[in-house]
């Protein structure tokens, strides 16, 4: 909030010692701190590592957009010091973000515990479901008893706040399930603890492609969820916190793709490296264009006999594109949430966006119906970009937009709804494809229908 943004600055720049400080900004949020960093000089920022150590540094430094920027204002050894106190995937999340170099001078530098898991997240590739994960989880033993479990949630927590559901492993070190604090809690000395462990508890591996759990993470809706490794021993757990920006970022990217870009644009991307991800997208969709006007210059004959049709070719081809731009989105929805469509299910959808695209043109058919009538009828008295039109030409003009925005629009439905199906079947991202397929095949569709359709009411076709 900026009130508080601006009582955090005041703090900062006041003549209050750093213990004055220290303890004023411990009642302000990380997330807030992070944001004044933002707007501090540098001295301010180095200023401001003594006033907040270097432990309350770590859980405000994930908040910062650009941490690189950060932690080159510190020695190396400092960084390290920072970094190895901060949960091993914010740490991964820093420690990418800088080049190989300092990189690797960082995490030599960092102590022998957070070098391991440092190295064991970054092992994984990045669309693997180990590299999301984190190693701050309390973890106790079956059989431990309420006791024994008390005791081992007491030591971890000091490390790991990550205590709403306990990690339980076997004798042999394996995952065997999951128990709620809450039941931990209630227990009374000498109840049978193991009665209470969620032993179907949901799991996933940590060589697990991303893409192929994410529904299952999102359905689940837990704290956490552990991960394993092929011998079903644990090596991590990811936390809701990480399901809901991994949520985050796969819409961004399927944004993205609809748009034609395969990948998401970062915000200090050089201008060449955001040129390099739109142009191919660009080049393919003006072929995909000079083709759709190739398409349209085969009904020359009709243009030249009723140049008026050209005023309202946009307008057909828009809300065609619209029609399906939306259809299409619905669909990509329902994949991205359950990309199982089985052939009951896709018989449902069918009807509907057949139905929704009928209706649609119907409601846009007859109104544009009345508007270009009304527009060729009153503009000059029927005098139109070179052409005299009596009441009757006027008509037929009018009824060729409201008819071919009906067969559009509901034809622009169902493509909406079968190519993203089509892609996903043949195993091509279905937002990728898409976007720029569906454009490029409503306006080929579009002048077809509705150049053929003036063509024949004017008697020029057939």
């Amino acid at each position: 909030m900026e009130e508080f943004l601006n009582e955090i600055l005041e703090i900062i720049r006041s003549n209050k010692s750093n213990e004055e400080k220290r303890q004023a900004l411990s009642q302000y949020h990380d997330n807030d701190i992070a944001d004044v960093l933002n707007k501090l000089e540098d001295q301010e920022k180095i200023a401001l590592v003594k006033i907040l150590g270097k432990e309350r540094l770590s859980e405000i430094i994930a908040y910062l957009d650009n941490s690189e920027a950060f932690l080159d204002l510190l020695k190396d050894e400092e960084a390290a010091d920072v970094i190895e106190l901060m949960d091993a995937d914010d740490a991964v999340d820093i420690l990418e973000d800088l080049d190989d170099e300092d990189r690797n001078k960082i995490i030599e530098l960092l102590n022998e515990d957070a070098k391991e898991d440092v190295k064991l997240i970054l092992s994984f590739d990045k669309d693997q479901v180990g590299s999301l994960m984190t190693t701050n989880y309390i973890v106790v033993k079956k059989g431990d008893g309420v006791k024994g479990s008390m005791k081992k949630l007491i030591e971890q927590a000091k490390e790991n706040d990550n205590f709403s559901t306990l990690i339980v492993l076997d004798e042999n070190d394996k995952f065997y399930g999951c128990l709620d604090l809450k039941h931990l809690i209630i227990a009374r000395d000498g109840d049978n603890l193991t009665e209470k462990v969620q032993t179907n508890y949901p799991y996933v591996y940590a060589e697990d492609l991303i893409d192929d759990v994410i529904n299952d993470l999102k359905d689940y809706a837990e704290d956490i969820i552990p991960v394993l490794d092929k011998e079903n021993k644990l090596l991590g757990v990811i936390t809701s916190s990480d399901i809901v920006e991994l949520v985050e970022k796969e819409a961004a990217e399927d944004y993205n793709r609809l748009a034609g870009l395969t990948k998401q644009e970062d915000e200090e991307e050089t201008l060449f490296g955001s040129i390099k991800k739109r142009i191919p997208w660009l080049v393919l969709l003006l072929i995909l264009g000079l083709f759709v006007s190739s398409i349209i210059s085969i009904f020359s004959e009709v243009i030249a006999s009723v140049t008026a049709a050209v005023l309202f070719q946009s307008v057909v081809f828009d809300m065609a594109g619209n029609g399906g731009t939306q259809s299409l989105a619905v669909t990509i929805t329902k994949i991205t949430q359950n990309s199982e469509i089985d052939k009951k299910r896709f018989g449902k959808m069918f009807l509907k966006e057949v139905s929704i695209g009928l209706i649609n043109g119907l409601i846009l058919g007859t109104i544009s119906f009345c508007v270009v009538l009304a527009f060729l009828v009153i503009r000059h008295q029927g005098v139109v970009i070179g052409g005299n039109y009596d009441f009757s030409q006027c008509l037929l003009i009018a009824s060729s937009v409201g008819i071919s925005l009906i067969i559009s629009i509901t034809l622009s439905s169902i493509l909406g709804l079968i190519l993203p199906i089509f892609f996903e079947k043949i195993k091509i991202d279905p937002a990728v494809a898409s976007g720029p397929m569906i454009t490029t095949v409503n306006d080929i569709c579009s002048s077809c229908i509705y150049y053929t359709l003036i063509g024949i009411l004017f008697g020029i076709l057939f």
